[in-house]
């Protein structure tokens, strides 16, 4: 480990390589530097310049949170801010968010990070949550917690093996392509760890046959819900916390579904 908190910038080349399957030839030719250069800096005995970190960056297809980890671990500032959505600064992204929330009505739409934490909902959600759990509160504000849960949503969960097996693929390949984020690791291990979760759910099934579409079906007192999801996000950001963010539309895949969303709409307007 180096002297402050991050690993040596060239352990974290090698560990990156190794996640994107590239050669240190391959990776040397994508920078359009030598191999020996690269290796000197991957073996510590070359400093790399701020233009060839953006070069490595770039090779390996970092998210934003990665490029500033390679900066800060070569002795260099972070190039991309993380904000907080309430600041001035992103009060345009977050007018766009909102208003994607509020036309998603009557049907739900959330905001999650990369940990799958809900930072926002429409009313469309809270009337469908408050619905399918008869009242009961959430213990979770994470949405992986609640699928996984026993005591939150789970058992409201009709297809609860395909949806928790559709959502942890996310997760597999949220962690495939950044190995380093140890919080997301511990998050998986915490999902593995509840009731009735086949240990061989730890491992990314590459070779599982994946429907067109995953439906959510949800047992509720009016009936059967399904919805299908879309995720909508940031083009080419350059703040992390927009990077990272994700807005999830549900919308109904059947009449009935549509026709409780609206009930429950009208009722509350009324």
């Amino acid at each position: 480990m180096g002297d402050g908190p991050y690993p040596p910038i060239g352990l974290l080349l090698r560990e990156w390589r190794g996640a994107r399957g590239m050669s240190q030839l391959d990776m040397a030719l994508e920078c359009g530097m030598s191999a020996r250069h690269l290796g000197f800096v991957e073996t510590g005995k070359t400093k790399p310049s701020r233009d060839a970190i953006g070069r490595f960056a770039d090779a390996l297809a970092l998210p934003l949170r990665e490029r500033n980890a390679l900066l800060l671990a070569a002795g260099f500032a972070p190039q991309y801010a993380e904000r907080d959505l309430a600041t001035p600064a992103l009060e345009q992204a977050c007018s766009a968010v909102d208003l994607i929330l509020r036309h998603q009505n009557p049907y739900p739409a959330f905001v999650l990070n990369r940990h799958f934490d809900v930072l926002a909902a429409n009313e469309g959600a809270m009337r469908i949550n408050r619905l399918v759990m008869q009242g009961r509160e959430s213990r979770h504000a994470n949405l992986l917690r609640q699928i996984f849960d026993p005591e939150d949503f789970r058992p409201v969960i009709l297809n609860w093996t395909e949806v928790a097996t559709g959502f942890l693929r996310r997760l597999h390949d949220h962690l495939a392509a950044t190995p380093g984020d140890g919080p997301g690791r511990a998050l998986l291990a915490e999902l593995l760890s509840y009731p009735d979760v086949p240990q061989e759910w730890r491992y990314r099934r590459i070779g599982d046959a994946i429907e067109p579409v995953l439906t959510l079906d949800f047992r509720s007192p009016a009936g059967p819900l399904r919805f299908f999801e879309t995720i909508t996000r940031f083009a080419a950001p350059l703040d992390v916390t927009l990077d990272e963010l994700c807005i999830d539309c549900a919308f109904p895949a059947d009449e009935l579904t549509a026709s409780v969303c609206a009930r429950l709409a009208a009722d509350g307007a009324a």
